[in-house]
């Protein structure tokens, strides 16, 4: 038997109950989702009656169930590998909307909806980039909640709302023009003024539902507000350990490609031989394969400095600041995506190109895992924003306007 592409054995440090329930979602992957994943990628459609299968793993939020950060990593890399439709769709409900309900929402709003988004039994969307802000909208939200007695009346667009044609709530974010503060709302997807249309002609991500939204006079009590959010500098919380995520997602795109293009490579014959007899077959696939164990590495590492709250601020070599992973780790998560995905894009290229011809037809799998990395490298900042984030902290000097 080939050994699997867990190379330097990171599983090992999982604890037997963990490695009980990773082999669990393995096993539901392997029935329900990688078979059909193609056929739902090219349809365009997100298969609902997957979700009472996904909450039966209880899953929701592993750290706060109390499993590792590295299980919780691994739980998402694992998703990535069957299907990163799947994955995104799982981190944008229980990494960001019920983690924010966890992180930010008051008593009343738990009690009234935790257990339901936990179980699956309602789904959530987290609304906060727009049209024409993306990595910038911290600085130029132009979205807008204005307070009127007991209620707050929002205005404004949102884009690449994952789940946001069908999710039953949103966490959203909006500018209080009055005070120029962020503010968080549990926005129910149902009231009166909200529009939402899915976004047409993806090339990344076909199975997950991007919708853009738009606000019209909506009205939403002041008891849908987060009490917990008073600043966009609250939301870093969310983005930091989202962001974390998303890098191990390129570690199971990685792991996808690997797996694709090893099985191909050694069924295939050409020339009266195996593809993986040829050397160059060969070295394509250990460098494929390295790119996957550095990014896991590096993930786990990052993903223990998360929990672990970094050790805190601390000066740089010369004394001055950059050192200790900042304030609140940011730049370290930012490092981890950039890398990772970086790496992944090499990957999953030297993955289609060992499949030839067969590469770009979703038949064989890669032409689909190719594309979806293209998501992967631009979604939670893009390469080049997460560069300049940790290059602003090594430097002290920030290159962001």
């Amino acid at each position: 038997m080939l050994p699997d592409a867990d190379f330097f054995s990171f599983e090992q440090l999982l604890s037997s109950e963990e490695a009980a329930k990773l082999a669990q979602l393995r096993t539901f992957l392997a029935a329900e989702v990688t078979p059909h994943a193609v056929r739902w990628w090219n349809e365009e459609r997100f298969p609902t009656e997957l979700l009472p299968g996904l909450a039966g793993l209880e899953l929701s939020t592993p750290v706060q169930r109390g499993y590792s950060p590295l299980f919780a990593g691994l739980v998402i890399a694992e998703m990535t590998r069957a299907d990163t439709s799947i994955a995104t769709f799982f981190m944008v409900h229980h990494d960001l909307f019920v983690e924010g309900l966890h992180a930010f929402g008051s008593a009343a709003q738990k009690e009234r909806l935790l257990a339901d988004a936990q179980a699956l039994r309602i789904t959530g969307a987290f609304a906060l980039t727009e049209p024409d802000h993306g990595s910038d909208v911290a600085g130029g939200m132009a979205t807008t909640a204005v307070r009127d007695g007991g209620t707050w009346i929002l205005n404004g667009t949102k884009r690449w709302i994952g789940n946001g044609t069908f999710c039953d709530w949103m966490l959203l974010w909006a500018r209080e023009p009055a005070t120029g503060k962020v503010r968080g709302f549990l926005l129910d997807a149902s009231l009166p003024g909200i529009k939402r249309s899915r976004i047409e002609h993806k090339t990344a991500l076909r199975t997950v539902q991007n919708a853009d939204i738009e606000l019209t006079e909506v009205r939403v009590p002041e008891a849908e507000r987060l009490a917990g959010i008073d600043s966009f500098e609250d939301t870093k919380h969310l983005l930091r350990g989202s962001r974390i995520m998303v890098g191990w997602q390129a570690v199971g795109q990685q792991l996808a490609a690997f797996d694709v293009a090893r099985a191909y490579a050694v069924e295939r014959q050409q020339f009266g031989r195996r593809l993986a007899g040829f050397q160059l077959v060969q070295e394509q696939l250990v460098r494929m394969l390295g790119n996957a164990v550095a990014s896991t590495g590096m993930l786990a590492r990052v993903t223990e400095l998360e929990q672990g709250g970094y050790g805190g601020p601390g000066p740089g070599a010369d004394g001055g600041p950059g050192g200790g992973g900042g304030t609140d780790g940011m730049a370290r998560a930012a490092l981890a995506k950039s890398y990772a995905s970086r790496l992944m894009r090499e990957t999953v290229s030297l993955g289609r190109g060992l499949l030839g011809g067969n590469g770009i037809v979703t038949d064989y799998r890669m032409a689909k895992i190719f594309a979806d990395a293209e998501a992967i490298y631009t979604y939670e900042g893009s390469y080049e924003i997460n560069s300049l984030i940790t290059g602003r902290e090594i430097t002290g000097i920030s290159a962001l306007r």
